[in-house]
């Protein structure tokens, strides 16, 4: 039985939900009317067609990608915020954000979270060219640790495995620093990982002052 009432929101959130889960081959119209209960007419109805639909769900992703809101007291802190709060958005939905880059929407998918780093960058005394690498540089942080974190998760299983080769018995590289191998054998905390390395690297560039020379 259809349902009584559906709006356009209600389409985009499932039709989402859909590509995120299965990626963009999944949607089909037929299947999204029945994730929603109701007709495919209706459908067609609150978002025109297929390809509709999917710009649909890259203006979405753009947008929502864009509403981050930086925390914490001191410039630095708030500068790490966006950079995990950029991170956590992008990771939660790879396929939509591939749809925004093959529409060549990814720079504008950007700017707020570069709109932001900038008033940061400002509010810490970095200016012109220097504030400028330093947003850049924690963007590309950003998204750099994004491409290796999808690459170990693609990449055919391991034998052996790091954790495996670092075990006591393993190489004598770890030179004589026993906690080294130990926590080397570890599966990798990629959050932990990445807000260690962009702390690191933000009070690098607030120490040098945005100056790459």
């Amino acid at each position: 039985m259809a349902r009584p009432s559906l709006s356009r929101e209600e389409v985009l959130v499932a039709a989402a939900a859909l590509v995120r889960a299965h990626g963009p081959a999944a949607l089909t119209m037929r299947r999204l009317a029945a994730e929603l209960g109701t007709a495919v007419t209706s459908i067609y109805w609150h978002v025109g067609n297929r390809e509709s639909l999917l710009d649909a769900l890259v203006e979405r992703t753009v947008r929502e990608v864009g509403e981050i809101v930086p925390r914490g007291a001191e410039p630095a802190a708030r500068i790490v915020s966006v950079a995990r709060a950029l991170r956590r958005e992008l990771r939660a939905r790879p396929h939509l954000v591939a749809m925004v880059h093959e529409r060549g929407l990814t720079e504008r998918m950007f700017l707020p979270a570069q709109r932001a780093l900038v008033h940061e960058m400002h509010a810490a005394g970095l200016r012109g060219a220097g504030a400028a690498d330093a947003v850049r540089a924690v963007q590309f942080h950003v998204v750099g640790q994004l491409l290796v974190e999808r690459n170990r998760e693609r990449a055919p299983v391991q034998h052996p495995a790091e954790e495996e080769l670092w075990q006591p018995a393993g190489p004598e590289s770890a030179e004589g620093d026993p906690a080294l191998a130990r926590a080397l054998a570890r599966p990798v905390d990629e959050e932990r990982l990445f807000t260690l390395s962009v702390r690191a690297l933000v009070a690098g560039l607030l120490a040098l002052g945005g100056d790459p020379g």
